[in-house]
């Protein structure tokens, strides 16, 4: 392994209903183990069906905007500078806290397998009002070890 570097015009990037990733680091610089993705949240997108990871945590670091985290029935809005972790057995969902500006995180997974499902993310095709069908994610979501969460 090497040092590498991803420059702002480089890395993967994946369309997804209104959410656009970037991959910063796809976990073959590191042997798997972990993933790093940038992520820009539409206007007031909802985000994700709650969910709970049963084999990867997250981080969620809020570069801009403000971000509205779910956690059971625990909610928390992130500004810009905020670290949201999201370990593994913990539901979570989160989704931009602003209707008018976009919002940026950056997201690691540990470890990176998780990466696939915002690349499978890509293949669903959105709703008639821009946002991806919630029962098609969770599909895509199963197949990664991540199931609904039930409350």
């Amino acid at each position: 392994m090497t040092v590498t570097l991803t420059t702002p015009t480089e890395g993967e990037t994946i369309a997804a209903g209104p959410v656009r990733f970037r991959v910063l680091e796809d976990g073959v610089g590191v042997g798997g183990r972990f993933g790093v993705a940038e992520c820009v949240l539409a206007p007031g997108w909802p985000g994700p069906p709650q969910h709970v990871h049963r084999e990867h945590d997250e981080t969620f670091y809020v570069v801009a905007g403000s971000v509205r985290f779910t956690s059971g029935a625990d909610h928390l809005t992130a500004p810009a500078g905020s670290l949201v972790t999201a370990p593994v057995g913990d539901p979570h969902t989160f989704g931009n806290a602003d209707p008018a500006t976009p919002a940026t995180l950056l997201c690691t997974v540990t470890p990176e397998r998780y990466l696939g499902y915002f690349r499978d993310l890509a293949d669903l095709r959105p709703g008639p009002d821009g946002a991806l069908v919630p029962a098609e994610v969770l599909e895509v979501m199963a197949r990664y070890a991540t199931e609904p969460y039930r409350g």
